[in-house]
């Protein structure tokens, strides 16, 4: 996966995001180290993935900051590979793209699904506003508008944006 950000997306939480997870070995990776996984051999035989392609993506997980590579044996020197705070930080993203996905598929079709550990029931990921507990879904109520870094092009965007929601103004990508 390309490293490069266009220069108007360097702003854009959602571009640096996928930047660091947004390419299909990386979230399997992540999603195996959930599941307790922490060394090459068990990343390698779960996702039966090459050494080359491995190595490369634990490299660039570590580099990000999102596992922490020690070793657990010393002749020869092994190494795992441990979530790191941020590294756990998303397992939130992954239960929601694993829901999101189980949400397409017919029940008989779902190959994995999250259940509540101490009785098995199947849960149900929502994401919500931590203070109201509203579901996040509705487009309409809950938008994104510019940050306190946001630059004046930013700024412009989502002042155009809240215009256009108010009905002051044409509608995204129109003249």
């Amino acid at each position: 996966m390309s490293r490069k950000i266009r220069l108007e997306d360097r702003q854009c939480p959602l571009s640096t995001t996928v930047r660091h997870v947004g390419e299909w070995w990386t979230l399997l990776i992540l999603h195996d180290a959930f599941d307790g996984y922490t060394r090459f051999d068990q990343f390698q035989q779960s996702l039966s993935i090459s050494t080359s392609m491995l190595t490369a993506r634990l490299k660039t997980l570590v580099a990000d900051g999102l596992l922490e590579r020690r070793p657990y044996q010393e002749n020869p020197v092994r190494h795992e590979y441990v979530l790191t705070e941020r590294g756990r930080s998303l397992r939130p993203v992954i239960v929601a793209l694993a829901a999101w996905g189980n949400r397409h598929l017919a029940p008989e079709d779902r190959t994995m699904i999250l259940v509540d550990a101490e009785t098995g029931r199947e849960t149900e990921p929502v994401v919500v506003d931590a203070r109201t507990g509203k579901s996040l879904d509705d487009s309409a109520a809950y938008v994104f508008t510019a940050g306190p870094a946001a630059d004046g092009e930013m700024r412009a965007r989502y002042a155009e944006l809240g215009r256009q929601r108010r009905g002051d103004g044409p509608g995204p990508g129109t003249a």
